[in-house]
């Protein structure tokens, strides 16, 4: 089973787009792209210095670009892609690449919210003087604790034995000072403490744009960032979008799903190689691509032809199956009924049981039963369709 995985803000660096755009079509779309977001992605992803790109409100933007025209260059008929990967997920503003490289949002939709939530993101930043350190090492529910005491957010926990703290200044300094045992600390270059409460401004302003947006639900599995869990509703992948803005993320948990699901491949689009390090730990059996520059795309279209699979998400209108968010065993709900009951929109099938938490599964557009999967009781993976409804009621 093939993942395919969008990375996040601090990977990017100067000049990498720079092998890119020998290809003309691919200079076309970038300047597409840069219509669409008002600013000049080409000389960022070119020209611009270390210290130009870090900067909130140009980087999220060019990480979305760059990763949507690259998944583009591989997969140039996407209608034949969809049914090859097993899985997609994106981290941290990769989850907006992510989303519409599955066809919840238009490239252009996305432009526009990753430009606004990159702008209110260092709108947030500036008000009060905060950062992020990564804890490398020590024992988890140490470096946990470590974090609690000096006040701050563990804003990602990246799996591999890596957590990255984030905070106000003196908090951080505090961190430092008592840190955990056998754990190094790396304060990070950033302008604030992303996916935590002081970015609760730019979830409000972030939140007023995503209310006019028109989605579709995901064209195959895809990952939140807010528990790992498979996302089946496209209202609901643009929700989880927003509010992950202030809240961790944990990256850990799409990697146990990928995990959980029987990934083989990992392959990451540019820029790429800081998700491969962290899957390179976590996930030691999976075969893994780094697609840095035209010239991986070759082992990149290797890897997808050698473990693409038949995706059951992709074989059937997203509005006929509802599907598990994760790993567990399905309780099903006493109101759903049989084959041929009519289910109103927003109504709870059942829920998955996990060892962490038990998940609802709704039908967000109602339909009629027209086939169970699973039985209740029955062990279900992530994604793993649970019951087949048609739109409309079926005559007696």
């Amino acid at each position: 089973m093939l993942a395919i995985v969008a990375p996040g803000q601090g990977a990017q660096t100067p000049g990498f787009l720079s092998p890119w755009l020998a290809d003309p079509d691919f200079g076309d779309r970038l300047e597409w792209l840069s219509a669409v977001s008002g600013m000049d992605l080409r000389h960022y992803g070119t020209d611009a210095d270390a210290e130009t790109i870090r900067d909130t409100a140009v980087a999220q933007p060019l990480l979305v670009a760059a990763g949507l025209l690259a998944a583009g260059e591989l997969f140039p008929h996407p209608d034949e892609a969809f049914p090859l990967i097993g899985v997609v997920a994106g981290h941290s503003v990769g989850e907006i690449t992510a989303a519409a490289g599955v066809g919840v949002l238009s490239p252009e939709q996305a432009m526009v919210l990753v430009r606004e939530r990159g702008r209110s993101m260092a709108a947030a930043s500036a008000t009060t003087p905060t950062s992020m350190t990564a804890v490398v090492g020590g024992k988890p529910d140490e470096v946990l604790a470590a974090i609690a005491r000096a006040g701050l957010t563990p804003a990602n926990n990246n799996g591999a034995g890596q957590v990255v703290a984030a905070g106000t200044l003196e908090q951080l300094e505090a961190l430092a000072a008592e840190p955990p045992e056998g754990a190094r600390l790396r304060p990070l270059q950033v302008a604030g403490a992303f996916h935590t409460e002081h970015m609760a401004p730019a979830v409000e302003t972030l939140g007023a744009f995503a209310r006019a947006v028109t989605v579709h639900d995901p064209r195959t599995r895809l990952l939140s960032n807010a528990d790992g869990a498979v996302i089946h509703h496209g209202r609901d992948v643009l929700a989880r979008i927003v509010n992950q803005v202030a809240n961790p993320v944990r990256w850990d948990l799409c990697m146990q799903t990928m995990a959980d699901l029987g990934a083989t491949a990992f392959l990451e689009i540019p820029p790429a190689g800081t998700l491969s390090g962290l899957a390179k730990r976590a996930l030691p059996d999976v075969e893994i691509v780094s697609l840095k520059t035209p010239d991986d795309i070759a082992a990149a279209r290797d890897l997808v032809a050698r473990h693409g699979t038949t995706n059951p998400v992709s074989e059937a209108p997203t509005w006929r199956l509802l599907v598990a968010p994760a790993k567990g065993t399905f309780r099903r709900s006493d109101a759903a009924g049989d084959t041929g009951a009519v289910l109103e929109p927003g109504s709870a099938v059942g829920s998955v049981v996990g060892l962490r938490d038990e998940a609802v599964v709704l039908a967000p557009h109602g339909g009629t039963v027209v086939e169970w999967l699973v039985e209740d009781g029955d062990p279900v993976g992530p994604g793993q369709p649970i019951v087949r409804l048609h739109p409309q009621a079926v005559p007696a």
